[in-house]
């Protein structure tokens, strides 16, 4: 990943070493093309919609996974490289033989102790619900009022026509 001089403001750019990848949405020069990683707008040209696009919101994390996740289900209907497309789409025994040939070549370039997440891992973990208190949004008269009782109120009131008294 590259990342520009007005980073978050723009999208990084990412680019694959490993040489010979065939995927739908790797360019031959190894440069990705995913939605994530385009200037933030709508993109009538490619149909695009800005919420698909970068935004600063968006960081690193979110692009690995992106990255992942296209990898894994390219969307072969806008390729980078129109022949890995095709044959990913006609022929797929061989994209995948192809694809395993690639993999297990750049294996060897891996730093030892270095491990990809699978995409199973990159799902998004189910979050706690927690249940919303009734009461909560339903106060008896016995809570606390945080914010001082009525007739405190009154008293302040007394004090402010108090003192507009003793200024005439």
């Amino acid at each position: 990943m590259r990342f520009p001089h007005d980073y978050p403001y723009g999208p990084p750019t990412f680019r694959f070493v490993t040489k010979g990848i065939t995927h739908p949405n790797v360019y031959p020069d190894g440069n990705l093309c995913i939605s994530i990683l385009h200037k933030p707008g709508d993109d009538e040209q490619s149909g695009e919609l800005a919420n698909e696009r970068w935004n600063v919101l968006h960081g690193v994390e979110s692009v690995l996974r992106s990255v992942l996740l296209l990898m894994d289900d390219p969307e072969i209907n806008s390729p980078a490289n129109v022949d890995a497309s095709v044959l990913y789409r006609d022929d797929r025994p061989t994209y995948d033989a192809l694809a395993k040939e690639v993999v297990t070549r750049s294996l060897k370039e891996v730093p030892e102790g270095v491990k990809m997440p699978t995409t199973a891992e990159l799902a998004p973990v189910p979050q706690k619900v927690v249940e919303e208190d009734e009461d909560f949004w339903n106060p008896s008269e016995d809570d606390d009022d945080f914010g001082g009782s009525d007739s405190d109120m009154g008293d302040f009131e007394e004090e402010e026509d108090d003192e507009d008294d003793d200024k005439e």
